[in-house]
C-alpha cells in the first residue's frame, strides 16, 4: 500500500485475520456456520452435573438479524432461568493449544452467555457489565474491555490464541494463558488464568479444589447457555503448538 509515495505503516495497516467477518485462515476447522448440519456435527451437550437437556441438541438455528443467513441461538428450555451447566454445547473435538474466531450477538440488555476454553476458562459474554465478570472478561481474572464492544443488536467478535496448562509427572507447573482480541482491539494479552471459577457446573474441573485443580486433559470449546438470547456465527479454530510461554499474536 502506498499513501503519498511512502509506504503505509504498519500501525495504519488494519488487520483482516481478526474481527467481525474474518474469514478462515489457512487450516482452520469451521465449526459453527449457522447451519443445523454443522452444529449437529461437529457439537453435542456437555454432559455435566447439573445437564437437564437430551440430544438432539435443542439451540435454534434463526436467522441472522443483520446480514441475513441464519446464525445458532442459545435457546434451550432446559436453561430457563439463568440454570449454566444444564443446557450448555461442547465440540465433539477436544483441543490444546488453539487460535479461535468466534462471533456473538446480544439482543436485550444483560444477555448473558460466554465461550469456555477448553471446557473451563470462561470468556465472559454479558452486556451491561464492565467488571472482572463482565463482556470480554477473562473471567475474574482480567476486567471487561467494555470500550471495544460494539452493543446491543450488532455482531461483536472474539480472536483467541490459548495455551493450555503444562504438567509434569501430572503436577501443574506451567498455567493456561491467553491473548485476546475484541472487535480487532486487543483486550488482554498472555494472561495466566488461574482456576476454573463457578464450581462443577461451570466446566471440567470446576469442582477441583476449588476450580485450582486443573487436570492434564484436552477438552473442547464449550458455549454457555444461561436463558438468554445470544446467538453465534462464522467460528473456526486451528489447533497449534506452542512450545513457548507467550500467546501474542
Amino acid at each position: 500500500m502506498k499513501a503519498e509515495g511512502r509506504t503505509t505503516p504498519p500501525y495504519l495497516r488494519k488487520r483482516r485475520d481478526i474481527g467481525v467477518g474474518a474469514k478462515p485462515i489457512s487450516g482452520a476447522e469451521v465449526i459453527l456456520n449457522g447451519t443445523r448440519k454443522l452444529l449437529d456435527d461437529k457439537w453435542t451437550y456437555w454432559q455435566g452435573p447439573r445437564f437437564r437437556s437430551s440430544l438432539p441438541i435443542k439451540w435454534q438455528v434463526v436467522q441472522d438479524p443483520i446480514d441475513g443467513g441464519t446464525c445458532v441461538q442459545t435457546d434451550d428450555p432446559a436453561a430457563a432461568g439463568g440454570l449454566y451447566g444444564a443446557a450448555d454445547i461442547v465440540t465433539k473435538r477436544t483441543y490444546r493449544d488453539f487460535r479461535l474466531h468466534i462471533e456473538f450477538w446480544i439482543a436485550k440488555p444483560g444477555g448473558n452467555s460466554g465461550v469456555y476454553l477448553q471446557n473451563r476458562y470462561e470468556i465472559q459474554i454479558c452486556d451491561g457489565d464492565r467488571t472482572t465478570h463482565g463482556l470480554g472478561a477473562v473471567i475474574n481474572e482480567q476486567p471487561a474491555p467494555y470500550h471495544a464492544y460494539h452493543g446491543l443488536g450488532k455482531w461483536n467478535a472474539y480472536d483467541i490464541v490459548f495455551r493450555a496448562a503444562r504438567f509434569v509427572g501430572g503436577k501443574l507447573v506451567e498455567k493456561a494463558r491467553t491473548t485476546i482480541y475484541l472487535n480487532g482491539q486487543k483486550a488482554h494479552s498472555d494472561v495466566p488464568i488461574s482456576q476454573v471459577w463457578g464450581g462443577a457446573d461451570s466446566g471440567v474441573d470446576g469442582g477441583n479444589d476449588g476450580g485450582r485443580g486443573i487436570t492434564d486433559t484436552p477438552q473442547g470449546l464449550k458455549l454457555q447457555c444461561e436463558g438468554h438470547d445470544v446467538r453465534y456465527r462464522n467460528a473456526w479454530i486451528k489447533e497449534l503448538s506452542l512450545d513457548k510461554t507467550g500467546t501474542d499474536f
